[in-house]
């Protein structure tokens, strides 16, 4: 008969399993989000469902299991592409960086020392007054629709939201 172990050799053999298992959990949790996607879906879990049937009196046979499988299909992910939104004093090019439609702002960002939301929509990212399609100035809230091609270019004004 051997004898029993000591309660700290216990607490260490099972701490020095517990890190392991957990370092390997980790290792293989880390390893999903590294490397790149081709943007497939993966494959349908299969779900099963156990349903087990009532015996319809004082019977003493086993009651019958019926196995159901049922495919569960998850939405597709939305396909990447430019954003939705745009925060931040900057120009953008419509269909790489934003996409092209209707966008809307509560209006000027009051943070800043000068209240006053500018934007402008331009052919170009040259900064000359003649690539400048429409722009305007806002003191409250405002739409603006760009379209794929076109630059836009917005300074002191709070987060743009595509609207349509």
């Amino acid at each position: 008969m051997r004898p029993k172990p000591s309660r700290r050799t216990a607490w260490l053999t099972h701490g020095a399993t517990a890190f392991v298992a957990l370092m390997v959990g980790v290792g293989i949790g880390g390893g999903e989000g590294s490397g790149g996607t081709d943007g497939s879906a993966a494959p349908a879990p299969a779900v099963t469902v156990t349903k087990t049937a009532s015996s319809g009196g004082g019977n003493s046979e086993p009651a019958a299991t019926v196995t159901e499988k049922v495919t569960v299909t998850p939405k597709p992910a939305e396909k990447a592409g430019p954003a939705t939104s745009v925060e931040g004093d900057g120009q953008y090019l419509v269909g790489e960086d934003m996409r092209a439609g209707t966008y809307r702002t509560a209006g000027p960002d009051t943070s800043g020392f000068v209240d006053n939301c500018y934007w402008a929509r331009t052919k170009d990212a040259s900064g000359e007054f003649e690539a400048i399609i429409a722009n305007d100035n806002l003191q409250g809230q405002g739409r603006v629709t760009v379209n794929k091609g076109e630059y836009f270019e917005t300074n002191g004004c709070q987060k743009w939201t595509k609207v349509g």
